[in-house]
């Protein structure tokens, strides 16, 4: 059999691959472009060609022996994108992997070993085969040597033997270089003749061969100005042939026996795929069997009793209901995996003493699914769940909190390539779930289990690495506990209360909305864009802003705008709102009433927000709109569950604000906190460059929106949209804040900076942000990469702040006697219930501990007030 080597220019590939791939990163932020397409080429070499023999060349280094004969070779290339770059180590890497061995010498180019070896080679009279993207390289074609360039993407070739090459440029191989000396070649500043591109020269090099013969026949040459420039540059086109010429006696020792196909490491490539998140690429390597390990046929056992076998010391437990709202969902089986074996539960063993006791033992440690949905589902079976040690949703959404999912299929998958099928394949969708027969039902949770049980320690240790072992132990999961407890309390609501809102807001839109149809001159769908638009735009001749597919748009943007152009604007703007409250939050709230408890059971999502803040769902209790007053009256149906309770809110005052001053370690900002300013009033001070007396109502809201603006990384046209103010004026509000806290510009320049560096920002808790489009090519990526940069470390640790106070107070909760209960967290708020007798002293335990849960060079200042509602909270 002969000999077939493949050589590949591994530079000229990458950046061919780069740029012709969209920008791709796995789940922790890094990019993976020009390694997909580099591993999707050499699959197909190895593939298609079937080599013998195989070897990548890399260029060593920015200078090489050409720049001794010209400086500037090379020279006006750009600078390698660091998108790019980060990528090329991976590269190696991969081939590390597959065992393909891979060559770079100092002060050479990967075209010089390639010429190297390919001139042994063909000695040897081996077929070679170069894939490159670079047309030097066709000086190299010869009887036993093809060249495959990449044309259009990076798998796609057009491949040149001699009767190609002849037949393309009617040229000769080594005509190659005297057409580069002729014609110049900008991508590498090999200058060439001025004037003369690749039509002149081949035709120049038809009639006299080489760059040489030309000259010796200089006054053949047709064309006064032609022969000219041949002349003034006669130097220059045998220089710039010199620069073309590949070098086929580099410096290697490398022989081309040294270079045999082997068999890849099937596991480190499998891992690397993983990693890279190549999901797609591990069925072509044969390792899917390998990497993905199969637990279809696991063997899940259904034990007649629950002996110390099966609920043992350290265990992982899956806890299942069909429902997302797991607050209305009944358990239908459970899972446990040790050492020992995988175990499925039937629900009726949930009720056995035997689990209750093991249950509720803190010393029984428990590798969970999302610990804060087990602990409910559990507590409305009347079952309690301790000593939770580990949660594989919480451990991934921190280690990825960009990932796309956390479901425990993808999470297994992500991890270490199991395959744990998805719930809805198990249960079906939306209505059409049910509960399948117990050998599949048992399978599915039995899978589940085992993967809990292989993915924490390894979640474990990737945690340790990255230092945020302790935010899951010390601060997540006891949170998951807490908020477990709150879900299930619930929050009681006067049904009487939001009625009698919902009917006084029927008949304030009713009045409103007969008031619209007067202003129209007729009646009309309010609720319809299309029938809306055409009362507008065509009737009441408003200018139209846009215009959509349908016709003219009327979104909330659109009729902002359009508020000073007629009177019946504001009302559509205000019936939408009212109608939004009517039907989003008195209806929904009352729907959302527990027939059992009478309460709301709110679920909060821990691990959904990339920085870190909880939201609240079916239904959100964190968004009750209350700039209107309409919106706040919301809050009176909030109230106490017993008569001689009352509602107690306590929130932090300005608390990123005050995160910004200890991150940035601004002076000015400092001592505004620490000298208990008001903060927005010495921004307006600074501003608008008056004294503190001077400071009026609208200064002070336009200082507020700066600071906050600040705070988001706001834009000038942001701002300026904010305040409706010039985008000039709005750059001077700016730019005079920064010259008053000149520390906080230098914090957002270093932290950007920063997260170029390392593709992530982190709280002052250690909780990452991954942030791939920092160094995006698009600018509206990247500025709002910049933007979230800026933000994330100062409302992540807002966010991780209250989350410790939630922590530490249901501590002194338990420590104290007081009769009360944590109901809810609102962002920057807490609200608790407590005997109207307690509350003082309750308002004195929150206020304390909220304030010294963690120590910043600023006081943290918090506001507590009580009431009969959370509306008289306030």
């Amino acid at each position: 059999m002969t000999n077939k080597l493949v050589l590949v220019d591994g530079n000229s590939i990458a950046y061919r691959a780069f740029f012709a791939l969209p920008l791709l990163n796995n789940d922790k932020g890094v990019y993976t472009n020009a390694v997909y397409g580099f591993t999707t080429m050499l699959l197909k070499v190895l593939e298609e060609e079937k080599p013998t023999h195989l070897m990548v060349a890399f260029d060593a280094g920015k200078t090489t022996f050409r720049h001794d004969t010209f400086k500037e070779y090379k020279g006006t290339r750009q600078k390698t994108p660091p998108e790019l770059a980060e990528q090329l180590p991976i590269m190696r890497d991969l081939l590390n992997a597959f065992r393909i061995p891979y060559e770079e010498v100092e002060n050479y180019e990967a075209d010089d070993i390639i010429g190297t070896l390919a001139v042994k080679a063909a000695g040897k009279g081996w077929e070679t085969k170069i894939f490159t993207g670079d047309k030097d390289l066709l000086q190299l074609v010869g009887e036993h040597v093809q060249v495959a360039l990449t044309r259009k993407g990076i798998t796609n070739v057009d491949t040149y033997d001699l009767e190609a090459l002849d037949e393309k440029y009617g040229l000769a191989p080594e005509q190659i270089i005297d057409m580069k000396g002729l014609m110049g070649d900008s991508s590498d500043n090999i200058p060439g003749v001025p004037g003369v591109g690749e039509k002149t020269a081949l035709k120049l090099l038809a009639a006299h061969k080489t760059v040489e013969g030309v000259y010796e026949n200089l006054d053949q040459v047709s064309g006064k100005k032609m022969k000219e420039k041949l002349e003034a540059n006669e130097e220059q086109a045998l220089m710039s042939k010199k620069l073309a010429t590949i070098l086929t006696e580099a410096p290697i020792e490398t022989n081309v026996e040294d270079l045999p196909v082997q068999e890849a490491d099937q596991s480190a490539l499998a891992a690397l795929f993983n990693e890279l998140g190549f999901q797609s690429l591990l069925n072509r390597i044969g390792a899917e069997a390998e990497t993905k390990e199969d637990l279809k046929d696991l063997e899940v056992i259904i034990p007649e009793e629950l002996t110390d076998e099966v609920l043992t010391e350290e265990c992982a437990l899956v806890v299942e209901s069909l429902e997302d709202n797991y607050h209305h969902a009944a358990i239908i089986g459970a899972a446990a995996a040790n050492k020992n074996g995988v175990y499925y539960l039937k629900p009726e063993m949930l009720q056995d003493p035997v689990f209750q006791e093991w249950a509720a033992d803190p010393e029984k440690k428990k590798w969970v699914f999302n610990a804060k949905r087990a602990v409910v589902s559990l507590g409305w079976e009347e079952i309690k769940l301790d000593g939770a040690g580990f949660d594989v949703q919480m451990a991934s959404y921190l280690l990825d909190p960009g990932a796309s999912s956390h479901d425990m299929a993808d999470i297994a998958e992500r991890k270490s390539g199991l395959q744990v099928q998805h719930d809805e394949v198990v249960y079906g969708k939306g209505k059409k779930q049910q509960v399948p027969e117990e050998e599949k039902l048992s399978q599915h949770l039995g899978r589940k289990a085992a993967a809990l049980l292989e993915l924490k320690p390894a979640l474990e240790n990737e945690l340790s690495e990255n230092e945020q072992l302790e935010l899951l132990i010390e601060l997540e999961m006891p949170l998951s506990v807490i908020l477990g407890r709150m879900e299930q309390h619930g929050v009681a609501i006067d049904k009487g209360e939001l009625e009698d809102l919902g009917k006084s807001l029927t008949e304030r839109l009713d009045a409103i909305e007969a008031k619209i149809h007067d202003l129209a001159g007729t009646t009309f769908n309010i609720n319809s864009p299309k029938q809306l638009g055409e009362i507008l735009f065509e009737k009441l001749q408003l200018p139209p802003i846009k215009k959509t597919k349908t016709g003219y748009s009327t979104s909330a943007d659109v009729l902002e705008k359009l508020q000073d152009s007629h009177e019946i604007i504001p009302e559509i703007l205000l019936y939408r709102q009212l109608g939004k409250l009517n039907s989003t939050y008195i209806e929904g709230l009352l729907k959302a009433v527990n027939d059992k408890t009478g309460r709301i059971h709110t679920i909060f999502n821990q691990a959904l927000t990339q920085t870190g803040r909880l939201s609240s769902t079916e239904p959100n209790l964190q968004n009750i709109p209350i700039r209107l007053e309409e919106g706040r009256k919301i809050r009176h149906a909030f109230v106490p569950t017993r008569e001689e309770s009352v509602i107690l809110a306590a929130d932090y005052s300005q608390i990123e604000l005050r995160v910004l001053a200890h991150i940035s370690q601004d002076k000015n900002l400092l001592h505004a906190f620490q000298e208990d300013m008001d903060i927005h009033t010495k921004t307006a001070m600074d501003v608008f460059g008056v004294s503190a007396d001077e400071v009026d109502g609208g200064m002070r809201r336009t200082a507020k929106a700066v600071n906050f603006g600040i705070v988001y990384g706001i834009s000038d046209y942001g701002l300026s949209q904010s305040l409706g103010v010039t985008r000039k004026e709005a750059q001077s509000f700016i730019d005079k804040y920064f010259e008053s806290y000149p520390g906080v510009k230098d914090y957002m320049d270093t932290i950007v900076e920063q997260a170029r560096e390392s593709g992530y920002v982190t709280t002052m808790m250690n909780r990452r942000r991954y942030l791939p489009e920092i160094t995006s090519r698009n600018f509206n990526q990247r500025s709002f990469a910049e933007r979230t940069a800026m933000n994330t470390p100062i409302q992540g640790s807002a966010a991780d702040i209250i989350k410790k106070a939630m922590v530490d107070v249901d501590a002194a909760l338990e420590e104290s006697r007081l009769e009360a209960v944590m109901l809810l967290q609102v962002h920057d708020e807490l609200i608790f219930e407590v005997s109207e007798s307690q509350a003082d002293e309750l308002s004195e335990l929150v206020s304390r501990v909220m304030e010294s849960c963690v120590e910043l060079d600023v006081p943290l200042k918090v506001d507590a007030d009580y009431g009969k509602t959370w509306y008289d909270a306030k």
